[in-house]
């Protein structure tokens, strides 16, 4: 958890919130199991304090609903109706106890995510800081891996792996879903030997394909992400129980009582931590502390978010607690732009190396913002 010995004490007096809702293509389109999106749709939270101060936060739910039941419109009307009017109540915030405030109110983990990270960008600019040293985060360059969605062949495939290997990604992510598993897996494992490699069938089994499933454990891999649906928590437990390869708990691993199941059910040896999914940076900590208690392995996910989110998901990804490569990637890896500056890139290492500097160290595009806006609405 933050500390309160050194993260923010004073409270911010807030002026007015902005919220722009903006859209980005992607490179190409990404295919999971439950679907495809070809552009990335996120809420951007820009709060102003009485000093004249801007913050940013980003609410990055994935389009539709196939990922969550949170989508870019639910969470526009939680943010509009719910979280902002909320702020205006409160009058005065302080970073490091709103998630504690927006925990009873009716929303979702993305849009109080949005909220929360728009706060402490604007608490650690007003000090003058970097958002990582408010959280207590010694600095350190973030391994990156590569996340590859489904493709309609085994060649197309091979070639992505080659591509983002090449780059330097220290960790290959690979979809998969029913028909599409035994035969990808093997034939990258047989083509890339060495290459650190795990799946992620985000949720596309059941406790049925148990048999089907035993298969992967002779490929090697570091770890199978959420084979089964959210809350097949006692089924995913007994299916850990008979496999080698770890289970790691994603769409399952929503909350600290989800994650506390997780662990008494022995339903995962591995957590992927999203700061969106989870409700923001505070509640992304305490879930850490809660994991790494347990014994279990973590790491820092993405949906993917646009720059705001994935920077502050960067400052996270230095924490000492996670033990795997994170999914934020280049911004050119997803997107044909994006909305700050400098983009995220990663060296021949497969190393993002977060800036210096107050904040989160990049700087949002004012132009780049308007650039990709399709709605704004301002509260004051």
């Amino acid at each position: 958890m933050i500390s309160s010995s050194t993260a923010a004490t004073q409270s911010i007096a807030i002026k007015s919130i902005v919220l722009h809702r903006v859209r980005v293509p992607f490179v190409e389109p990404f295919r999971i199991s439950n679907g495809v999106v070809d552009e990335k749709e996120s809420i951007l939270v820009e709060v102003v304090s009485e000093d004249g101060v801007i913050g940013w936060g980003e609410c990055s739910p994935m389009s539709g609903s196939f990922y969550s039941t949170d989508t870019p419109d639910s969470c526009w009307q939680s943010l509009t109706e719910n979280l902002v009017p909320r702020l205006f109540e409160l009058k005065a915030v302080r970073p490091q106890e709103i998630y504690q405030d927006l925990r009873q109110l009716r929303s979702d983990g993305f849009s109080r995510a949005g909220i929360e990270g728009a706060l402490w960008d604007l608490y650690v600019k007003g000090s003058g800081i970097s958002l990582c040293e408010v959280l207590e985060i010694e600095r350190r360059p973030v391994p990156s891996g590569v996340a590859i969605g489904i493709f309609d062949t085994v060649e197309e495939l091979l070639e992505r792996v080659h591509l983002y290997i090449q780059q330097g990604y220290q960790r290959v992510k690979i979809k998969i879903q029913p028909g599409w598993d035994i035969e990808p897996v093997k034939a990258v494992r047989e083509q890339f030997a060495e290459v650190s490699l795990m799946v992620d069938a985000n949720a596309a089994y059941s406790l049925q394909d148990k048999k089907h499933l035993q298969e992967l454990d002779r490929f090697g891999l570091m770890m199978i992400e959420q084979p089964l649906a959210a809350d097949a928590i006692d089924e995913a437990g007994e299916l850990q129980a008979d496999l080698k390869t770890p289970l790691c708990a994603d769409e399952s691993a929503e909350s600290i009582m989800s994650l506390k199941d997780l662990v008494e059910k022995k339903a995962a040896r591995i957590i992927n931590i999203k700061v969106q999914r989870v409700g923001g940076l505070s509640e992304a900590r305490l879930m850490l502390d809660v994991a790494r208690a347990a014994g279990m392995q973590c790491w820092v996910g993405t949906m993917p978010e646009l720059g705001i989110a994935s920077a502050q998901g960067l400052h996270l990804a230095m924490h000492h607690g996670f033990s795997f490569p994170t999914d934020i990637e280049a911004s050119r890896r997803w997107y044909v732009d994006d909305v700050i500056e400098p983009h995220i890139e990663i060296d021949d290492r497969g190393f993002v190396h977060v800036p210096e500097g107050v904040g989160s160290g990049f700087r949002v595009s004012r132009a780049k913002v308007e650039e990709y806006t399709t709605a704004v609405e301002q509260f004051e």
